[in-house]
Order: structure tokens, then sequence, then C-alpha cells
């Protein structure tokens, strides 16, 4: 297993556009996604055990950011005929036991991973009102396992920051997760 770590922000850079299917049936794409200030987009998927450390936190967290109008959405790229426990039948079963409060969705082709240049699971990128980037950083302190529960809730405070401000913080530490399983690899 590969662990790496996010690139630094590139502030306002847009996010691209997508279309993918969701575990609850329906398809999304940005404007679907989209809170009124804000988006989040996290790359993550079953297998990871840097993701598995921080579901409940990602459960809280979403439903937190949706009371200040940041949308948000997971997106599942890995090689599922390589990885079956991130099959679509699995992300289901993850989505249903967890009750995620986000669209689950499925990047077949992994070419929206590429095209926002997701290189890990976890790999967060948070967006303004105006679809700009303004937060590429960590969760939180949390590794393969659970950082304690009084640890700084880094992404939440900055998605928080960008609802109310529409910036995020200069200072930001990357995500460190699996990294993304490409297919062919």
């Amino acid at each position: 297993m590969v662990s790496l770590q996010t690139p630094v922000c590139d502030f306002d850079w847009s996010a691209p556009d997508f279309d993918l299917p969701g575990v609850d049936g329906k398809r999304y794409d940005l404007a679907a996604a989209r809170g009124p200030n804000g988006l989040l987009v996290m790359f993550i998927c079953n297998h990871c055990p840097y993701v598995k450390a921080v579901r409940d936190r990602l459960v809280r967290d979403c439903a937190e950011l949706k009371l200040y109008g940041i949308g948000c959405v997971a997106i599942m790229s890995n090689d599922t005929a390589e990885y079956d426990e991130d099959s679509f039948e699995n992300m289901k079963k993850v989505a249903a036991e967890f009750a995620y409060p986000f669209p689950y969705l499925l990047d077949e082709t992994q070419q929206v991973a590429k095209t926002y240049g997701a290189v890990c699971t976890p790999d967060f990128f948070g967006f303004n009102a105006e679809m700009g980037l303004q937060y590429r950083g960590r969760l939180d302190a949390s590794r393969k396992e659970a950082a304690p529960h009084n640890v700084r809730r880094d992404l939440y405070e900055a998605m928080l920051q960008v609802a109310k401000t529409g910036q995020g913080p200069t200072d930001q530490i990357p995500s460190m997760g699996c990294s993304i399983k490409w297919k062919g690899e």
C-alpha cells in the first residue's frame, strides 16, 4: 500500500463538472451537489484504512457543514475489478451502514479523479460559492487510526470559514491516504 500526500491548494482553481451515478440511483453533477455557500468534493473508497478511520467524522462534519450551506459529495474512483470491496454494490452497503448524508458516486472511468488531480483516499477539495478551490488539506490529525476526538477539525473549520467569507485558510496541512488504485497499474 502506497501512502501519498495531497498537493498544496491551488487557490481559485475552478471546480470541473462531472456527471456520475450515485448509490441512491440518481445521477449527480456539480450543480446538483453544490450548496449555496460552496461544495466539498471528497475522493474516498471503502477499503482504505485512512478512510475507514474517519467515516464517522466525515458523516458528522458533512451533516454540520450542510447547515452552513456547504454541499458535500463523495466520489469513489478506484479500480473495482481489482478491489471488490470498492464495488458499486459494496458502496451501497457502506453508504447505508454509515448513513452517509452526502451522495456517494462511482467514477468508473476514473476520468473525474484524473481531471481533479486526486491522488489518494481521502482527498478533499473545498470550493467556495463561485466554485473556486479554497481548501486542499486534511480532515484532521487522523491517519490509519482515528485521532483523539478533541483534535482540531481542520477540514470543518476551513469549510466553515469558506462558507462565511468565501476564502479558505492560507495555512493547510496536506491530506494523507492510500493511493488511488488506477486501472492497469
